[in-house]
């Protein structure tokens, strides 16, 4: 890890040393979101993008951002409304189902 940018709800965990001031600020706004859980890392092609820093990983708790992933390269990433709770869409409720 180069660089560690603390000051949000959570760090910004870069691995790089070429990041834009502008890419910096963004991570650090989406650091400061209260469903971030953890930290929210840059990885080394980072760069400015609409919303949401190209190149980042941001773990969530409770929440999904659709617009965190693919709308800076349109790959079709869509919020749908789901009849599904939180708790029948985890992982081993999900599981069970599909057998």
């Amino acid at each position: 890890m180069k660089t560690v940018l603390d000051g949000s709800a959570v760090a910004v965990r870069i691995w790089t040393d070429d990041i834009d001031e502008g890419s910096k600020a963004q991570l650090a706004n989406i650091a400061s979101l209260s469903f971030i859980h953890h930290h929210v890392a840059a990885m080394p092609d980072v760069h400015l993008g609409i919303g949401a820093t190209i190149g980042s990983v941001i773990a969530t708790h409770q929440a999904i951002i659709p617009a965190a992933v693919g709308v800076d390269i349109g790959c079709g990433m869509v919020a749908a409304r789901l009849s599904l709770t939180a708790n029948e869409g985890s992982p081993q409720k999900t599981e069970n189902k599909a057998r």
